[in-house]
C-alpha cells in the first residue's frame, strides 16, 4: 500500500521544491473534472528562479518579479495538426513564491493555488487582463 504524504496547511519553515510541487498537484486536483480533462499534457515544473532567458524574455528587473509562467500553445490557438508540439508547462518559482508569502502572510497553499489557476487560465487562452477582470468581479 502506498504512503500518502499530507502537507501542513501552514508552514513554519520554507518548503522545499518538492513540497511546492505537491501544493501545485493539490491545486490541479481541485480543478473541476470537466476542465481538468482539457489539461492532459500540462506539466508542472518547480524551480528556484526563472532562468536567464526567461528573465530577458519577460523583461524582469529581478527574478523575484515572477511567481509562475505558462509555456505552451493555448487551447484556442491550437490547430487540427498541432499535436506535434511538446507538453505545455507551468513553471512555479519557489524563491519568489516564498518571498511573496513572507511579505503578505497569505496562506502558501492559497498562493500556489492562485498562481496555478492564473497559469492554467493561460492554457485555456485567457490573457492577464481577462483574468484580472474576472478576479475583480469575483464576489
Amino acid at each position: 500500500m502506498a504512503t500518502v504524504t499530507v502537507l501542513p496547511r501552514r508552514f513554519t519553515s520554507p518548503p522545499t521544491l518538492e513540497e511546492i510541487e505537491r501544493l501545485a498537484t493539490d491545486a490541479i486536483a481541485s480543478i473541476p473534472p470537466e476542465l481538468r480533462v482539457h489539461m492532459g499534457n500540462l506539466v508542472v515544473h518547480v524551480a528556484e528562479f526563472p532562468d536567464d532567458e526567461t528573465e530577458r524574455e519577460m523583461g524582469l528587473e529581478t527574478p523575484f518579479d515572477i511567481l509562475g509562467l505558462y509555456r505552451g500553445v493555448s487551447l484556442p490557438q491550437r490547430g487540427a495538426n498541432d499535436a506535434s508540439h511538446g507538453p505545455d508547462m507551468i513553471f512555479l518559482y519557489r524563491r519568489p513564491l516564498l518571498d511573496y508569502w513572507c511579505e503578505t502572510g497569505e496562506d502558501l497553499g492559497d498562493l500556489v493555488l492562485n498562481v496555478m489557476i492564473h497559469e492554467i487560465g493561460h492554457h485555456f487562452g485567457f490573457t492577464d487582463d481577462d483574468m484580472y477582470g474576472i478576479e475583480a468581479n469575483d464576489p
